[in-house]
């Protein structure tokens, strides 16, 4: 057998195959260069699977972070006992109005002053929005003037701040109101620092 009977068939043989490798090359880089190659949305993960990809899941911050559902029970803060637990977040969120829950008056005053105008008007927003939740206003005093005296003084701001809320869109009977009057101070003591602290109302959110 000659030399040039054993060549000639490995070049063909070789034409061959670069041809189909060469056409199938063509072929890629003219889809790439059309736009039909398709390409995911999402960094690749290193998995060859070839299912359906999906978005990741980002859990939302401030009120929606909290619907993994908290237990107002777990938490130590008897004024939250009422709330929703998909809106714990909104009252533990010390930027967020609802997460003041204690009003403070002025001596012998049961005007709200301005900078609780805010809160009170939050707070009525949300029972307003929330038909089947419920507040009781608890009004306290300071320890100067009689039981007696102390008592309508702490039931006089306890309404003072259901009016509010009513104003602002709460209903009725959602609010009710309590006064311990000098009964169950923060803070014991005389004097000033410690007086300013008990003259309060405390929204109490309960089941």
């Amino acid at each position: 057998m000659s030399l040039n009977k054993v060549i000639t068939p490995i070049l063909v043989s070789s034409m061959l195959v670069f041809g189909f490798t060469g056409c199938g090359l063509f072929k890629k880089n003219r889809a790439e260069e059309s736009g039909e190659v398709s390409r995911s949305p999402y960094p690749s993960s290193g998995s060859t699977s070839s299912g359906p990809r999906t978005a990741p899941i980002i859990l939302n911050e401030g009120a929606d972070a909290n619907r993994s559902g908290i237990d107002p029970s777990t938490i130590d803060d008897r004024t939250l006992a009422g709330v929703d637990p998909n809106d714990l977040g909104k009252f533990l969120d010390p930027s967020n109005p609802l997460s003041k829950r204690i009003i403070y008056f002025a001596y012998d005053s049961d005007s709200i002053r301005p900078e609780y105008r805010a809160v009170v008007e939050a707070h009525a927003r949300y029972l307003r929005e929330h038909p089947n939740v419920k507040v009781r206003l608890e009004g306290h005093a300071d320890e100067r003037g009689t039981r007696e005296y102390n008592i309508a003084l702490g039931e006089r701001r306890a309404k003072s701040v259901q009016q509010a809320m009513l104003f602002g869109g709460a209903g009725g009977q959602q609010l009710s109101t309590l006064s311990y009057g000098e009964e169950r101070p923060v803070v014991r003591g005389s004097g000033d620092d410690s007086w300013q602290q008990n003259r309060r109302v405390e929204v109490v959110y309960y089941r």
